[in-house]
């Protein structure tokens, strides 16, 4: 299986501790192709149904259903977790992303 930045992945994310997002659902990688094709692991965001606006989540349009990258969990987690391949996102959902992304971790 090819893992490409910007792929909405099916990802088993137990077990967790604490606040962390738990079960198994939707996240977005956002770990570039370099590495996504050389290590074991892989950087993603969960998306989630169940959130708030904050200025750290991005709504996305998945599975017909709006949901909300959540930028302030951002994990990386082993690729035997992923179960399959769903999308990718839109353009501008990439661009809104990106500028989250720097504007949370890099500003």
């Amino acid at each position: 299986m090819e893992l490409k930045q910007y792929q909405i992945v099916l990802v088993n994310l137990d077990p967790t501790v604490g606040s962390e997002i738990k079960k198994t659902g939707p996240c977005v990688i956002i770990s570039p192709d370099e590495m996504n094709k050389y290590l074991r692991t892989i950087t993603v965001a969960p998306i989630t149904t169940t959130s708030r606006k904050y200025p750290t989540r991005i709504e996305v349009k998945h599975d017909r259903k709006i949901g909300r990258i959540v930028v302030d969990q951002i994990r990386t987690i082993d690729k035997q977790r992923i179960i399959r391949i769903l999308e990718s996102l839109s353009k501008p959902e990439i661009k809104e992303l990106k500028s989250v992304i720097k504007e949370t971790f890099a500003d």
